[in-house]
């Protein structure tokens, strides 16, 4: 069986890690794929973004599945085309992926189907914007999102009605985000836990995957600008059991209905920001793919059989499949390049990574690329540091012992990933009676 990953971050590299655990010992391509994907797959130099070339490549070399990773080819219509040609491919055609690509789709699409998200205000008008944000309609802090995507650089958390106006100002009028932020919504602060959930979705069934929460700031203690993501830890009892159902039958049923209702039913893997707040559950975002970093401790935990689930997605049976997941818990650390999220170099060559690897360790490649031999940084997120062990301090103990043997030039990360779920495991383990 032939498999091809589209994309060339570490949510690819982690696919390509899960498909190879495969009982079908598929051959594995990857376009344009990393530094760390080439040590474990066939690397095919085809931008994830190249959709012509990415189908002709397929029809050529006779693959059999396509899993797309990020955002981009599924917004520009990958699976259109895919599916147009005869080929077998995972994710959403384009119209459904604007649940991704547009954040006021989206928002109108939740207020339509009656699914709890914040009190907002859509506008492309720079005094509309200023006006509500100087009003404190919406309170402080005030969230302010690019409509369209912006590489997870496109929400700001303004905590001062100066931020906000400042921020509204460089998105519609220096238009520092390019098109992706010709409007931007200005939404209420949630307070609560935050959740990354996932499922498989066949366009009728929904098949959830283990919870994990994300770190979006670069610095500790949630500080700092937006990223793509700093880490992520993924444990079953981030949602206890009444929170999944609520989540099941107020958030996912009524989306995967909706989507159906409106005529782009959603078949492909769908992931839900939500908020835990004291007053409910309420979802932030969709994307219309796996996260990153959630994906890495997320499959690092999986123990079914990847390539039997995308069978399922493609034949509408995914209600006869039920997922089996390692127990414990687990820790991805990225290490980033200095400056990110913002300017950064490239071209550092990474030592230490040699035998640092186990069963229960994975070190993830993102932005990594191999040049004359030699492992060099390519990206703003280098490497995700990714272990799973009994407890979560464990596994963030084991991610951090790694993560301290791996450098190159001008590396930080996280030293806190994980340390908000120590809490919630001790409630799960050690319930108050």
């Amino acid at each position: 069986m032939k498999v091809l990953v589209v994309g060339s971050g570490g949510r690819e590299h982690a696919l390509v890690w899960a498909i190879r655990q495969s009982k079908r010992a598929p051959q594995v391509y990857c376009a344009p794929g990393n530094g760390g994907t080439a040590q474990e797959a066939v690397n095919i130099a085809i931008g994830a973004d190249q959709i012509t070339e990415l189908a002709a490549f397929a029809q050529r070399e006779g693959i059999d599945l396509t899993i797309v990773g990020p955002e981009l080819p599924l917004t520009l219509g990958i699976v259109d085309h895919f599916e147009a040609l005869g080929l077998r491919v995972i994710g959403p055609s384009a119209a459904a992926a604007r649940l991704e690509g547009s954040k006021i789709f989206a928002k109108a699409f939740m207020q339509r189907h009656g699914i709890p998200t914040s009190a907002c205000l859509q506008t492309d008008s720079l005094d509309e914007a200023v006006e509500a944000a100087r009003s404190g309609r919406f309170g402080l802090p005030l969230v302010i999102k690019a409509d369209g995507l912006a590489a997870g650089k496109g929400v700001v958390i303004a905590r001062s009605s100066s931020e906000a106006e400042a921020t509204i100002w460089q998105i519609l009028e220096a238009g520092v985000l390019g098109e992706a932020g010709s409007k931007i919504l200005l939404e209420q602060f949630l307070t609560g836990d935050e959740v990354s959930f996932l499922v498989f979705a066949d366009g009728v069934h929904a098949l959830p995957m283990a919870p994990s929460q994300d770190h979006k700031t670069v610095f500790d203690n949630d500080l700092g600008p937006n990223t793509g993501g700093m880490g992520a830890y993924s444990a079953d009892w981030i949602l206890p059991p009444e929170d999944y159902r609520e989540v099941m039958e107020r958030i996912v049923a009524p989306t995967l209905e909706g989507m159906a209702t409106e005529g782009m039913p959603y078949r492909g893997i769908l992931y839900f920001g939500l908020m835990l707040t004291p007053g409910g559950i309420y979802v932030l975002e969709y994307n219309a793919r796996m996260g990153d970093p959630e994906t890495q401790p997320v499959l690092l935990r999986l123990q079914t059989d990847l390539l039997d689930v995308c069978d399922a997605l493609l034949e509408q049976r995914l209600n006869q499949v039920r997922l089996q997941w390692d127990s414990l818990p687990s820790v991805c650390v990225v290490l980033a390049s200095g400056g990110y999220p913002g300017e950064f170099e490239k071209g550092w060559e990474i030592s230490g990574l040699t035998g640092i690897e186990s069963p229960r360790l994975k070190v993830f490649h993102a932005g990594t690329e191999l040049r004359d031999g030699r492992l060099v940084t390519a990206g703003g997120r280098v490497l995700g540091v990714t272990a799973k062990a009994g407890t979560l301090q464990a596994a963030m103990d084991m991610a951090y012992e790694a993560a301290q043997k791996i450098q190159f030039r001008h590396m930080h990360f996280r030293r806190d990933i994980g340390r908000k779920g120590l809490l919630k495991e001790r409630r799960a383990v050690s319930p108050v009676p």
